[in-house]
């Protein structure tokens, strides 16, 4: 995990949050049913769709188990209606935090998400106290060894902005609507793509230089993305590599 990475070092950490794997299935299948609910069951047509599909089966998600979730939420196959619902907040230091849920109980996951924050020493905010410092975007993640001018040659025709150096790996950064064009036109060029996903990427971040601080927040954000309804955590903070190794150790 990059303290340059400002987007990805919660997302990195929750792989290894996700330890069951049962359990990042339930989440990702809960993505399938909303997304197929919201936009219809076409792949071709639903973009948000085609992305919790890719996203499925990078996980290897069976086929089987991805077509029921997805007729499930096209109202093919009874099943529980699950809300997207976005909780906001800050954890210690000040660290502006965004919990995406999908839940079939919305008092229950409120009043559930209030607590882990109380407990570990944050504190709920109202909507739009902290969202206006992220913004959704796509990106795709490739390995350190893909050839710089190569990967932009093919990225920028198919709707890539930005190229960003993470250390370890290329991060491209896309519109939400063209994550699924960049990676296909990736894929088409034989260029591997290591993940393709939809991310809330903060304009501005909260420097953390404090072992101390940093596991605190850490332990929150472990928290929240423990819980069963809440799909995906997302903080402003940036801590250097060093001081994240030695808190998350």
């Amino acid at each position: 995990m990059s303290g340059h990475s400002k987007w990805a070092t919660t997302k990195h950490r929750k792989g290894a949050l996700d330890k069951a794997r049962g359990k990042l299935f339930a989440k990702l299948i809960r993505q399938l049913e909303v997304a197929a609910r919201e936009g219809g069951a076409d792949i071709n047509a639903n973009a948000t769709l085609r992305t919790m599909f890719q996203k499925a089966r990078d996980a290897s998600v069976p086929m089987d188990t991805i077509e029921r979730a997805i007729k499930r939420g096209a109202g093919e196959l009874d099943g529980v209606r699950y809300e997207a619902i976005a909780y906001e907040g800050y954890a210690p230091c000040g660290v502006a935090v965004i919990v995406e849920c999908l839940s079939d109980n919305r008092n229950r996951t409120g009043a559930e998400v209030r607590s882990i924050f109380s407990r570990s020493g944050g504190s709920m905010a109202e909507p739009g106290a902290v969202s206006w410092q992220f913004e959704r975007k796509g990106l795709v993640v490739l390995g350190r060894s893909e050839d710089e001018d190569r990967v932009m040659e093919v990225a920028v025709d198919a709707g890539a902005e930005d190229l960003s150096d993470e250390g370890s790996q290329w991060v491209l950064t896309c519109a939400p609507a063209d994550l699924g064009a960049v990676r296909s036109a990736l894929e088409a060029a034989g260029i591997s793509v290591t993940s393709a996903d939809l991310a809330m990427v903060p304009s501005q971040s909260v420097p953390v230089a404090d072992e101390g601080d940093a596991r605190r927040i850490l332990r929150l954000l472990e928290a929240l993305d423990d819980h069963d309804d809440v799909q995906n955590v997302w903080a402003n903070f940036d801590i250097p590599d060093k001081v994240l190794e030695a808190a998350a150790g």
